[in-house]
């Protein structure tokens, strides 16, 4: 009998577990599988809404519990980390966070799905009490606590990217006062700047006090060293009874670096395409720890989100279980929201396309989400970018009210297939008032980059 060894039991992890268990019955193979917090197969995505109130109870994330997974055939091993990884012995060294107790495992096929963990910078106060990162369900509920405990108000989130807005919303919907400081030119760098402006103007509308530029230096603390206010480079004091770290997230690979394991540019453990660890034929590795394929840039990126995590995990599991799948790669698809603003985007910014030497043409257009003349017409703006010279789809950005973020999925299956603008104008999508126009956003902004596309030549 084979055993299969499992570092890290949320998503991508377990997924690779139980489909290794659906393809393998415990007579072939043993599944041993390790997680360091107290949760496991649970629903990252869902912590701000959570957070805010939206999500009655913590429990309602959790798709499968310890138990569950124990029931299945699969040794779960909770509040027990992993902290060395033996290539050469085939084992890996755990630690029992409660008793402390360390025990060597040996395995036959490895699993790696460490995750991500929150960018904390180094400076004066980042690890005070009051100052959150947010990534696990463990950081949640250590939030969650503080936040009740806390008699004051008044809340600075360090970042916009997703996981800065999210929880500036859900700190809202908490009746906090909410300042949100960024270094950027604009709020969601996943955005080029023009359309981070909509984001910006909409955060400022919904009381979210927004500060561009501003790069944080040090967190102040009280006499009982509790978080106290916020410091940034140009002097500037923002008061604050509760921090919360929205900078981004890294994969958390240390354990990979250290055995000598095959390392993309921002760190993450570099696959083929069954998801196995370049130069390992016995190790896999999926999740928010590793880099994946941007099929439009051409080159690996650093792209931690759930869809993949679980994706990641089936693909790993069917080929520890003797089956056969494969991650293709992704086209960068995101969609969130802060309040009633809705934001989306795939493909490349402008940026981007810069970075990887494509030139392009974009177009911008305003529309709406129904027929203007539906009750409840919201608007939204989509902005498109087109190879100069082939016309394809580099990427879509869209900002606006209800119905504006799914519309991306299009855009994302035009990319995915390598479609050219003038083959987006031409989908057979659908209408009817209570939808969209008779001309779709997105078809719009194909119409306008088709034509920026044949007035800029060759």
């Amino acid at each position: 009998m084979e055993r299969l060894v499992v570092v890290g039991g949320d998503a991508a992890g377990m997924s690779a577990a139980s489909q290794a268990r659906r393809l393998k019955g415990p007579a072939e193979l043993e599944i041993v599988a390790f997680e360091r917090s107290h949760f496991t197969s649970y629903s990252a995505c869902g912590i701000p809404y959570w957070i805010g109130g939206g999500v009655p109870e913590r429990d309602d994330l959790i798709a499968r519990t310890p138990e569950e997974h124990r029931a299945r055939g699969i040794d779960l091993r909770m509040r027990t980390e992993v902290v060395e990884l033996d290539v050469a012995g085939h084992r890996v060294r755990s630690r029992d966070l409660e008793s402390g107790d360390e025990t060597w495992t040996e395995y036959d096929r490895l699993v790696l799905a460490t995750g991500a963990r929150p960018v904390r910078p180094r400076m004066p106060g980042i690890d005070a009490a009051g100052v959150h990162g947010v990534q696990t369900l463990d950081d949640g509920q250590a939030l969650l606590e503080t936040l009740e405990r806390t008699p004051g108000r008044r809340a600075v989130v360090v970042g916009a990217g997703y996981i800065g807005v999210e929880m500036a919303e859900a700190l809202v919907d908490r009746d906090y006062e909410v300042t949100v400081l960024h270094r950027g030119e604009q709020p969601m760098a996943t955005l080029d700047p023009d359309m981070g402006t909509l984001v910006h103007r909409a955060m400022n509308g919904m009381g979210i006090r927004t500060v561009a530029g501003a790069e944080v230096t040090a967190v102040r603390t009280d006499a009982e060293g509790r978080a106290s206010a916020v410091v940034t480079a140009d002097g500037r004091t923002y008061p604050a009874d509760v921090v919360v770290l929205g900078i981004g997230v890294e994969p958390r690979t240390e354990l990979a670096r250290a055995a000598g394991l095959p390392l993309g540019d921002s760190g993450g453990l570099l696959t083929d395409l069954s998801m196995r660890v370049r130069g390992h034929a016995d190790i896999w590795a999926g999740g928010d720890c590793v880099e994946v394929l941007d099929l439009v840039a051409g080159r690996t990126r650093h792209i931690p989100l759930g869809t993949h995590a679980n994706k990641h995990g089936q693909v790993i599991g069917s080929g520890v279980g003797g089956g056969y799948a494969t991650f293709p790669g992704v086209v960068g698809t995101a969609v969130s929201k802060v309040c009633d603003l809705e934001i989306a985007r795939t493909g490349l910014r402008e940026k981007d396309a810069l970075a990887v030497g494509l030139r392009f043409v974009t177009a911008t257009i305003v529309s709406t989400n129904t027929a203007g003349y539906y009750p409840g017409a919201a608007g939204m703006t989509v902005k498109m970018l087109a190879e100069r010279r082939t016309g394809r789809l580099l990427g879509v950005q869209i900002v606006g009210g209800a119905g504006a973020a799914k519309r991306v999925d299009v855009a994302a299956v035009a990319l995915t297939a390598g479609m050219t603008v003038e083959q987006v104008v031409a989908l057979d999508l659908g209408y009817a008032p209570p939808f969209s126009p008779v001309w779709d956003p997105v078809l719009v902004a194909a119409r306008k980059a088709a034509s920026a596309v044949r007035s800029a030549g060759h």
